[in-house]
């Protein structure tokens, strides 16, 4: 499913998502109440940038929007197997990450994962499976 339709029909009352090199980021209205969004699309493998960009966004949350509840949106095929990748330490981005999710829950922010069109393996495991609870839609695909 394409973010832009998911967003529409998540968010009627409007949203503030961006993407930019298949990271999501912003906020969207529930009722009354604004919710932060952080994701990513485009079956995007997760390397050191994207686990980068979402730890970034989900500490900002803490730091600027303290208790807001945070929806994660995820659509990945997992973790960027790339030499350099690895190189770098991508399993130290991913716990960074993993630590930065559970940093806002321990702040207060109850987090939902929600699977929109694919789920695989490390890029799964640093957001949805670190969410309070996570969601897939009927047509996704986690493995």
């Amino acid at each position: 499913m394409d973010w832009k339709k998911l967003a529409a029909t998540l968010f009627p009352q409007g949203h503030a998502i961006v993407e930019k090199n298949d990271f999501l980021c912003g906020s969207a209205q529930v009722d009354e109440q604004t919710v932060m969004v952080i994701g990513t699309t485009g079956h995007t493998p997760i390397g050191v940038e994207i686990a980068m960009a979402q730890a970034k966004a989900i500490l900002h949350t803490v730091r600027e929007f303290p208790g807001k509840p945070i929806l994660m949106l995820i659509d990945t095929q997992g973790q960027r197997l790339r030499h350099r990748d690895e190189m770098l330490g991508i399993n130290s981005y991913m716990a960074h990450l993993g630590k930065c999710v559970d940093l806002a829950r321990r702040k207060g922010h109850k987090i939902i994962g929600l699977v929109y069109d694919q789920a695989l393996s490390g890029g799964f495991i640093t957001s949805g499976l670190m969410a309070d609870a996570c969601y897939a839609l009927p047509d996704a695909t986690i493995r």
